[in-house]
This record gives structure tokens, sequence and C-alpha cells, in this order.
């Protein structure tokens, strides 16, 4: 299809059709939870995980053995990403400004909340990517909740290696309203980061304003911009990638040659079957798959208009293309840039947004661990040259004491 068409369905299938099912359901577990904290965690627990806790708080021992118990080579990958990340988000890091009568400062958030996804498989590098922005922004105290169970698990291992020693085997709704209201385990936090499923991002999105959160994560998404000199086994991959996230996971593959698409398209559905993970990958691939041909700037049009969450470019022309990309939550460009590296050692966080919310908010970075406001300290030669004007202004609005708050000193 072309990038008109395409766009039109796009609109129908994931703009039109946005759904807020089981709404009612997360908001009966946020309630249940401020009202009756731990009880209702461990109600949850037991329902909805099949497993009863008498204690949420992972101990510091368990924390220390998860790392210690890794073979070598594992923990070295963490160390080495970690580093990785740190040494990032450290070069981001906004810093304060002085220009002696007007100053901008910035200050790291006090309490953190951290979701970190869990029940059915382990995430060590949600860990990193959430963790250590907070950690460079100098966050001092953070709380990680997490569908973890098991002793010994990577996960818990690259929390101990973070420093990380508030950690709850909690998952789902009821984790976020623990770290939005608190309990008597589990603090209230300024601000809760971290992908999650479905009823986690509910969660977050009806709870914003009790707490801060980072972003309402939807499915995760890539599109692929790439010409016929690509090396097609590996674009192939590349979907595949995606697609083994879950039968929602979106992949949209756009070229300017009817060709390479057609050779793609062909080499994927042979290469299909063959996967670990085949029944996901083609629930996702045909439910959520498509390809478009069309012009360059129609296609760059239409990346604009999707913002998605990776955009890979593996064409000839990557620089002007991406020189014309304005919103994406990350792009990566060339074979060696695979959105797989973005996903553990790249360096950015690969907590980005999704379901075009990338056309108005940007991925999770240490910045966002850090609240700022400005300092204002005139002299009287400055506040003369500007009080006349904000009095003029004053009095049309009708804000006498305002007025007069200003006058006063310029008599």
């Amino acid at each position: 299809m072309d990038a008109l068409e395409f766009r039109k369905v796009f609109e129908e299938k994931y703009v039109q059709n946005q759904s807020f099912e089981g709404m009612a359901d997360v908001i009966k577990i946020i309630e249940n939870v401020k009202q009756n904290k731990d009880q209702a965690l461990k109600d949850y627990t037991e329902r909805f995980d099949g497993i009863a806790l008498d204690d949420f708080k992972v101990s510091a021992e368990k924390l220390k053995e998860s790392f210690e118990s890794l073979p070598d080579e594992e923990k070295q990958a963490l160390e080495t990403i970690k580093k990785r990340i740190e040494d990032y988000q450290t070069t981001i890091k906004y810093s304060d400004q002085d220009d002696g009568e007007f100053k901008y400062v910035y200050h790291p958030i006090e309490k953190v909340g951290v979701y970190v996804p869990g029940g059915r498989a382990l995430y060590p590098s949600s860990v990193l990517m959430t963790v250590v922005p907070a950690l460079a922004a100098g966050v001092d105290e953070i709380h990680v909740v997490t569908p973890t169970f098991e002793d010994n698990n990577i996960t818990f291992a690259a929390l101990y290696l973070c420093g990380v020693e508030n950690v709850y085997t909690v998952g789902g709704a009821q984790a976020v309203a623990a770290l939005a209201y608190g309990t008597e385990t589990i603090p209230k936090v300024d601000k809760i980061v971290g992908p999650g499923n479905y009823y986690v991002a509910l969660a977050k999105r009806l709870l914003f304003g009790q707490t801060g959160i980072d972003m309402i994560a939807g499915p995760s998404e890539i599109l692929l911009y790439v010409d016929e000199e690509v090396d097609v086994d590996s674009i192939v991959y590349d979907i595949f990638a995606q697609a083994e996230h879950d039968a929602n996971a979106r992949t949209f593959l756009l070229s300017e040659d009817a060709g390479i698409i057609d050779r793609i398209e062909s080499r994927l559905n042979e290469m299909m079957d063959a996967q670990p993970r085949a029944e996901i990958i083609r629930a996702s691939v045909e439910n959520n798959h498509f390809a478009v041909v069309d012009s360059r700037e129609a296609l760059i049009d239409l990346v604009n208009y999707i913002a998605p969450e990776h955009v890979s470019v593996q064409h000839k022309d990557s620089g002007m293309i991406i020189r014309n990309i304005k919103y994406a939550g990350a792009v990566f460009e060339g074979p060696y840039s695979p959105e797989a590296i973005g996903d553990y050692a790249a360096g950015p966080s690969h907590v980005l947004p999704t379901d075009r919310t990338g056309r108005f908010s940007h991925g999770l970075n240490v910045n966002d661990f850090l609240t700022s406001h400005a300092v204002i300290s005139l002299e009287k030669e400055t506040f003369d040259d500007i009080a006349k004007p904000a009095m003029t202004v004053a009095k049309r609005e009708a804000l006498d004491a305002h007025y007069q708050s200003l006058k006063i000193r310029t008599e």
C-alpha cells in the first residue's frame, strides 16, 4: 500500500480504536490499596500470582546472593552495560545556569518508584534502563516493585549492582497504587517510572497528579525505513525482534523500492516457523505488520505522523532522511545500530514513548529525575526598567494589589 492508504488504516486501527477497557477494575484496585494497604497487596498477589507472601520486601542477603551466584560472563555484561548507560546519562544531564540576576537550578527528585516487569520473564535490562538514569540524577531513595518471586534471579542481581536496597515483590496496578499512596511497607514516592502491562499503564494514567509518572506506555513498535541494498535476513530479524514481544507489538516496513519489500516479506514467511517464539511472532505480524511503498517525501511525512517508539533507518541516504525526522522515541541509523542494541547496551534508555506520544514527549533520561526552578534576583536598575510595563498589564487585569506592590517600589 502507499502512504496515504496506510495512514487511513493506521488511524482506523490505532488512533480511533483506542480502548479504556478495564478502567473500572483498576479503579477498584487503586481504592482497595488506598484503604487496606498491605493487606490489599497480599490479597492481590495471592489472587493474581498464586503466591502467598507475608513480607514483600526482598532481603539484602537475597539481592547480594542473586548477584554473586551469576556466572562471571553475566556479571561482566551487567557491569559493562551499567557503565555505558552511566556515561551517556551523565553527558546529557542538565546543569545550573547563572546569569547574575537570573538563575535556573536543578535538584534530584527525593523519592522515586520504579516498576520492573516480571512474572513470565526477567528483565534486568529494564532495571538498568530506569534505575541508572535516576542514580545519575542523584536520586537518594529508590523503591522498586516487581512481580519477580524466584530466589537468586538476574533482576535482583541487577538491582544489587545498582545499589538499590528497597525492593518489593509486588506487581500490577496494585504495585503502582502502593507507590502512589504508600502502605505500611512501601512508602509513597514522588514519581513512578518504568514499563509495565496494560493495567500498569492504566494505573499510572489514573494516578498522575497523586504522583508524577514518566509516560503511559502502549504496545511496543518499530518502523524500519530501508532501501534495496539492505541485508534481507538482518531486516527480517529486526522485525522478529519487535514482534516477539507480544501479539500486539507493531512493525512498520517502509521503502521507496517495491522489490526489496517483496524480498523481505517472502523471506520473513520462510523463516517464521523456525523462530522459538513463532506463535507470538506470527500473531503480531498477521495483525500489526504493514509494508508501505511510496516517495521519500510521503514516507518521511508518515514517519513524523506515526512518531514511532523506534525508527530504524537502513538506507544509503540515512543522513538526509534522519535530518527530516522530527518525532520519534529513538532513531537508529545504519546496519550496526539495530533496535535490539538499544534495548540493552547502546546507552539511551529503552523506556520510550509509544502510540504517537513521541509527538509531544521523549524517552526516559536522567533529566526526568530532576526538578527545576528559576531564581530571580533583580537589581533596582533592572526593576525600574521593567516595572512600568508590568504595572500597565496589572492595571489592565484589574489586579490592584499587584499594581501597588510594584508601584510602591518605584516611589
